[in-house]
């Protein structure tokens, strides 16, 4: 049936997906048709239940199709799905990402991450004039043309495009660093400072696997964009809301110029933002010349479902409680690596994980990352996903606990991986 629904689809949409790691071309295999999901749990086309640790890359922190959501992407359906003109609940949502990110002083809704972060980086070259950014490797900023650059030659080279399509001569523009490097970003800056309009980074990378910032490198990045005058953007699109209440930032106690969101403020459904210092946001028409526009920004339904959903992650202990599932979740998985003999590293931060068939002990760079046992998790996924649980497709992606896994859930997980690593050794 899968492969079915899989060949049909290849007809009429490229590679028979609309987002490409969907295809499971990184680790083989047909990818599930999913046509439900509860809590913890997604039903494929078969009617087959798979524990999911995907959560739709992250926005299920409370679990599938919780009532709450559910009814109040109802109750604002039901008064109309666009309307093209300012509503209440923009403002309201608003207020409550303020609150809960004080770096955050004004906001403007987009419709997805790949939008803020394009959005934040031509406010970042207008406000500073400046036209190159400094990007590192292993991040992923969404699919626009600026921020699809690979490193060049050498660490101080412009980057060269990493997709048709992209100009080589927009590619100059940007830089492309090692992740968690300090004497590398300070050797930059120390060259062409006066002309980086911004960096830009995932202060807990979240598109190698997991790999956390160091403190002091991310304590370094802020230094220097004050002593030069460049804009400190934070792609939280996975990590806001997701690793503390407060985001990534929250946890290292920085403040960048700009923050990017996503995922969790949809609660599920399609949007984005970018916000920061009301003196930067204030460049943005049509209060400023920096031109950003959407049809579909503020959404009213996407607005309720995102305001649904971090009114319940705001309640006490939520973080607390995700986190520690989350470490009962590593910590087993790497015990039954251990009793098995399989090299295994993992990282968790709050509700997200990364897995590692590596020896080495610390992952803290794409160089780590790249050079960890691919085929390990392939049959990994492949195994655990025979046995109904539901991995990311991808060695290169994090994966995601929900509050609505239970501890017989993560139990399961846990003895489960211990059942396939046998076949791994």
């Amino acid at each position: 049936m899968t492969k079915k629904l899989f060949d049909e689809a290849k007809k009429r949409i490229p590679g028979g997906v609309n987002s490409p790691v969907r295809a499971f071309k990184a680790v083989s295999g047909t990818p599930l048709f999913i046509n439900k999901a509860s809590g913890s749990y997604l039903y494929d086309s078969e009617d087959k239940k798979y524990l999911d640790y995907v959560g739709s890359w992250g926005p299920m922190i409370l679990g599938h199709a919780h009532p709450e959501i559910v009814k109040a992407v109802n109750d604002a359906a039901k008064c109309g799905l666009s309307f093209g003109a300012p509503t209440e609940i923009e403002t309201q949502m608003a207020n409550k990402i303020c609150d809960l990110m004080p770096s955050i002083e004004k906001i403007r809704m987009v419709n997805s991450g790949t939008e803020a972060a394009m959005s934040a980086i031509r406010l970042a070259r207008g406000y500073t004039g400046r036209d190159i950014i400094i990007k590192f490797e292993g991040c992923y900023h969404g699919h626009t043309d600026s921020l699809l650059v690979k490193a060049g030659s050498g660490a101080l080279t412009f980057g060269v495009p990493t997709s048709p399509g992209v100009p080589t001569d927009l590619a100059k523009y940007t830089v492309t660093l090692t992740y968690n490097d300090i004497h590398q970003i300070q050797d930059t800056f120390e060259k062409i400072g006066n002309k980086v309009a911004a960096v830009i980074i995932e202060p807990i990378a979240g598109n190698m696997s997991l790999v956390p910032g160091n403190q002091e490198f991310l304590n370094t990045l802020r230094e220097l964009c004050n002593k030069h005058q460049s804009v400190l953007i934070f792609d939280e699109v996975m990590t806001g809301f997701r690793v503390a209440l407060g985001g990534a930032q929250s946890i290292f106690n920085i403040t960048p110029d700009i923050t990017i969101l996503g995922k969790i403020i949809g609660g599920g459904m399609p949007v984005g933002a970018f916000g920061g210092k009301e003196n930067i946001m204030n460049h943005i028409a049509p209060d400023g010349p920096i031109y950003q526009a959407g049809t579909l920004s503020g959404n009213p339904v996407a607005m309720s479902a995102g305001l649904t959903t971090l009114n319940l992650i705001s309640s006490e202990d939520f973080f607390n409680l995700l986190e520690h599932k989350t470490k009962i979740l590593v910590d087993g998985i790497t015990k039954s690596a251990e009793k098995i003999g399989v090299p295994l590293a993992m990282n968790y931060v709050g509700g997200m994980f990364g897995l590692f068939f590596t020896n080495e002990k610390t992952i803290d760079s794409f160089k780590k990352v790249t050079n960890c046992n691919k085929e390990h998790y392939n049959i990994f996924f492949h195994g655990m996903l025979e046995e109904g649980i539901y991995l990311a497709p991808s060695s290169y992606e994090a994966g995601f606990v929900s509050s609505s896994h239970s501890d017989d859930d993560i139990k399961l997980t846990i003895d489960t991986a211990e059942k396939i690593f046998k076949k791994i050794n």
